[in-house]
């Protein structure tokens, strides 16, 4: 039984069973100061990047996440996959259980794979699966976190991730309601899924590049690529997985720790306004709680939580 937290040198070097261990405890000591402590260490030391995928349901996200294990673990690469499903409402558990669906080798050391809950989030992120995220991406070379994808929690992925991929279905009609939502001003990088059909998956390719060319997508120099893929015959995958670390070279360049340290204080106001609501909020006005919570966002909350206990009892 675990007892205490390790070190994120004894988490990189120890086994599945450890990992596993250390988010099962997360989830259940959310509000405890050594478990904020230690998810704050992890934090001022990531190790991977981190890409997220989303698109709507049966858009072939599970198969694409099979595809990119397999081209990861070709190149050495140790391989997380956060898969976040809807709550059941009897146990508040991952419903659908995207462990079962992936074909991935249980004797590999080199692969994780965690199904968590998106609780009281309609497809986001929850707090325990942000908490995750910081775990994760500490350990290993590449996380992949597929969300449920209702069109409800790009912008949570946005805040959670180094690098949003989102999947489009040929035929769908996706690419004009993604227009209408404004979606396509968040992804890095887009994939059109089952490209093995052809004429609509070009199609569909040629009207998300149009899509993305009136869409604003922040200006600082990198155009979203849109790469055709099949997971069933394996084209177009080998492309994406380059597009994928040309994203995190971008990164790098332009500025990984100051994105990083943005999305730990986006995590802290999540994690206020689900708890305290608008009041919460404007508790924080006046304050430095943004500056200390891009460094440490766990701890920040359970001191901010401990002001507003020490408020409503004076």
């Amino acid at each position: 039984m675990l007892t205490g937290y390790p070190s994120p040198e004894e988490l990189r070097a120890g086994s599945k069973r450890l990992l596993a261990q250390v988010l099962t405890r997360l989830e259940t000591t959310a509000q405890d100061r050594d478990t904020a402590a230690f998810l704050d260490s992890l934090c001022l030391d990531p190790k991977g990047s981190v890409l997220g995928l989303t698109g709507p349901p049966g858009v072939g996200k599970s198969s694409l996440t099979d595809a990119l294990i397999k081209a990861y673990r070709g190149e050495g690469k140790r391989v997380a996959v956060l898969a976040i499903d809807p709550s059941s409402s009897v146990t508040g558990g991952a419903l659908l259980g995207d462990r079962t669906r992936l074909k991935t080798d249980p004797l590999d050391d080199g692969v994780f794979v965690r199904s968590m809950a998106a609780r009281d989030r309609l497809g986001g992120l929850s707090d325990q699966a942000v908490a995750a995220i910081a775990v994760l991406r500490a350990v290993v070379d590449r996380v992949i976190v597929e969300t449920v994808g209702i069109g409800q929690s790009e912008g949570d992925l946005k805040h959670a991730v180094d690098t949003v991929l989102l999947c489009i279905q040929p035929g769908s009609g996706d690419s004009l309601q993604f227009m209408k939502a404004g979606i396509m001003e968040l992804p890095d990088l887009v994939a059109v899924t089952k490209s093995d059909l052809g004429t609509l998956a070009r199609r569909a390719s040629s009207d998300v590049t149009g899509a993305l060319s009136l869409a604003y997508t922040g200006g600082q120099g990198w155009n979203v690529p849109v790469t055709e893929v099949s997971s069933h015959t394996g084209a177009g995958i080998a492309d994406l997985v380059a597009n994928a670390d040309a994203h995190r070279v971008y990164l790098d360049k332009t500025g990984l720790l100051p994105r990083r340290r943005q999305q730990h204080a986006a995590w802290f106001m999540d994690m206020v306004r689900t708890e305290f609501g608008r009041a919460g909020l404007a508790m924080l006005s006046g304050g430095d709680w943004g500056e200390r919570a891009a460094e440490t966002p766990f701890g920040s909350f359970l001191d901010f939580a401990g002001e507003v206990a020490r408020r409503l009892q004076s």
